[in-house]
């Protein structure tokens, strides 16, 4: 397993078909906050991404907010407003919160996946915790200054990888 890498690369978390996820074993999905559910630009989550946490929900997948975002009060709103579990200060790419929300959600490694933006956070806390790992593309392009940084590293990581969805 290469830590800096995806098991799967899809253009947005609404484009994940929930039932694939299902006839894979997945009973629990982890998601990063910013720019995965909800555009660093904004306050709230798209309706699609919403109508998506609605299949998972009717899917009896267990779901569970996995941020970094320090801004605990925000988080927990986000993760309220969506009906979700949620760990905060995750602290990722350390896989610690990734095994804190799966023992949370009371479902091993084998049957949760870890969706976010970041290939330097997310993908490689999932990668650590040994869970399958979906890459999306951020929903904005609006980043901290330090995530911009990554973002250029990630572009020579991504090269030749296709994003299902584009």
């Amino acid at each position: 397993m290469r830590v800096v890498k995806a098991w799967r690369y899809v253009r947005s978390v609404d484009l994940i078909d929930v039932s694939d996820l299902v006839d894979q074993g997945v009973r629990c999905v982890l998601l990063d906050r910013d720019n995965t559910l909800v555009p660093r630009d904004a306050r709230v989550a798209p309706e699609s991404v919403r109508a998506w946490l609605s299949e998972l929900k009717a899917a009896n997948i267990a779901i569970c907010m996995v941020s970094n975002n320090f801004h605990t009060s925000q988080v927990c709103a986000s993760a309220e407003e969506l009906g979700c579990s949620v760990v905060h200060h995750a602290m990722k790419p350390a896989p610690i919160a990734v095994h804190v929300a799966m023992a949370t959600m009371g479902v091993p490694a084998e049957q949760t996946v870890l969706i976010g933006d970041q290939l330097f956070t997310d993908m490689i806390a999932g990668n650590l915790a040994r869970v399958r790992t979906i890459l999306v593309r951020p929903q904005s392009r609006t980043d901290l200054w330090y995530t911009q940084l990554f973002r250029i590293a990630e572009h020579a990581f991504l090269r030749g990888v296709t994003f299902e969805g584009e």
